[in-house]
């Protein structure tokens, strides 16, 4: 089972009627339960991150056919119109909440649509999905200092621990950029597992911190989906996404190496 190849699917505002900063990165809630559909009826086995990385950490064998399922952010269509089709078909989930964005007390007011509220946040964890960080106010983090990194990390843990009672232990990159650097910070600050965007299947061989995911938008059809949860033509499919993100790298590269280096570690 080392070999194996695991889709894992990650999904952000599911919305009827998404704003502009949210609607390339969303899908209808038809197209959701449509696609939840997809993985029932091929005898897919969704797991939530934990349990794929501790699967890979310790040689157990995952369960046939594994995929997973993920949201970022905390878009408060998750709770409103993924949780009864998820609970429909008894899947499970991870969810990655920056914390900054969710309403409630430690809202910042950076959410890019309406987010979910902290209620409802424990009723998706009640519910079987696996709360993960992804930040307090989902910056790039392979850009910014030291100091602010580990305030992301740890501030981001700290709330999602006093909120639900349960450490995460799962992380999100913002955006999917990491380094070394971030990376390090992200064990050192105890998460066990962080997962990238890739547009690829993750591999054991990627290492913990460092899984690929594919994005679901709202244009990818039924048809795309299929190949994506098959892992036909990905790279195909994201072409156009590797040649921009290549691009992107080259110009955040020598932005980092224009920034100066700060004491603490930036």
């Amino acid at each position: 089972m080392s070999d194996v190849r695991v889709p894992i699917l990650m999904y952000h505002a599911v919305a009827t009627r998404p704003n502009d900063a949210t609607r390339a990165l969303s899908v209808t809630p038809e197209a959701f339960a449509e696609q939840m559909a997809v993985l029932a009826d091929r005898g897919l086995s969704p797991v939530t991150t934990a349990e794929l990385a501790a699967c890979w950490r310790s040689g157990r064998a995952l369960p046939g056919r594994p995929v997973l399922i993920t949201f970022d952010d905390g878009y408060e269509g998750v709770h409103r119109h993924a949780l009864p089709v998820l609970a429909k078909h008894g899947f499970p989930a991870t969810l990655f909440v920056s914390t900054g964005w969710i309403r409630g007390p430690y809202d910042t007011g950076g959410g890019l649509d309406t987010m979910l509220d902290w209620d409802q946040v424990r009723e998706l964890a009640a519910a079987g999905v696996e709360i993960g960080g992804h930040s307090h106010s989902h910056p790039q983090l392979d850009q910014v200092s030291g100091a602010t990194l580990r305030f992301e990390l740890i501030h981001c843990k700290e709330i999602v621990a006093d909120q639900l009672g349960t450490v995460p232990v799962s992380f999100a990159y913002p955006y999917g950029y990491s380094s070394r650097r971030v990376r390090q910070a992200v064990r050192e600050t105890g998460y066990a597992q962080a997962l990238a965007v890739g547009n690829g299947l993750a591999r054991r061989a990627q290492g913990p911190y460092a899984l690929r995911r594919v994005t679901v938008r709202r244009s990818t059809g039924t048809a795309a989906f299929e190949r994506l949860v098959e892992g036909r033509a990905i790279a195909r499919a994201f072409a156009g996404d590797r040649a921009l993100t290549k691009g992107y790298a080259v110009v955040r590269g020598a932005r980092r190496a224009l920034r100066p280096v700060s004491r603490s570690g930036g």
